[in-house]
């Protein structure tokens, strides 16, 4: 049966794991999804809004002179995305905010890109919708997101 969380438990779960946050990600990241997101985010260019920034582990593949805004539920997550795109001589816009309601004008971004957060999403519908809004008609929308594997063991 699937948990079901509001965005401000969302917050508070992500607040508190933040700390941890990239290390657990490194699994996914060992079985390929780094190359993923490399290969993905060459394609993002002009405004862009990130959707779920998280730790802002995306952020080292973006190309140069893309101006980014990184939201997320988590006020801890942004304070990590900050930090990294500081080290990293990137700048990147943070901003509280919730994915389901954004708090953005229609048809403004360039590219609207999301990482592995759909599946936290507690209305992925809503939240898919408002990328849709925000993007400009002849901007892309660029996602990496999982689903179960068809490898048994995988799957559990």
């Amino acid at each position: 049966m699937p948990v079901n969380f509001t965005s401000r438990e969302l917050s508070e779960k992500y607040d508190r794991f933040a700390p941890w946050y990239d290390w657990v990600e490194g699994v996914p990241d060992l079985l390929g999804v780094r190359r993923l997101r490399r290969r993905l985010l060459r394609q993002a260019s002009g405004k862009v809004l990130e959707v779920a920034v998280g730790t802002g582990k995306n952020v080292q593949y973006y190309p140069r002179g893309c101006r980014i805004i990184g939201i997320d539920v988590s006020r801890e997550m942004l304070n990590v995305a900050r930090e990294r795109a500081a080290k990293l001589s990137m700048e990147v816009s943070p901003l509280l905010a919730d994915a389901e309601a954004l708090p953005f004008s229609n048809q403004i971004f360039d590219t609207v890109v999301s990482s592995l957060s759909t599946c936290t999403f507690p209305n992925p519908v809503a939240a898919l919708g408002e990328m849709a809004r925000v993007c400009k008609p002849a901007g892309r929308i660029l996602l990496v997101e999982h689903g179960r594997s068809n490898r048994k063991w995988l799957a559990r």
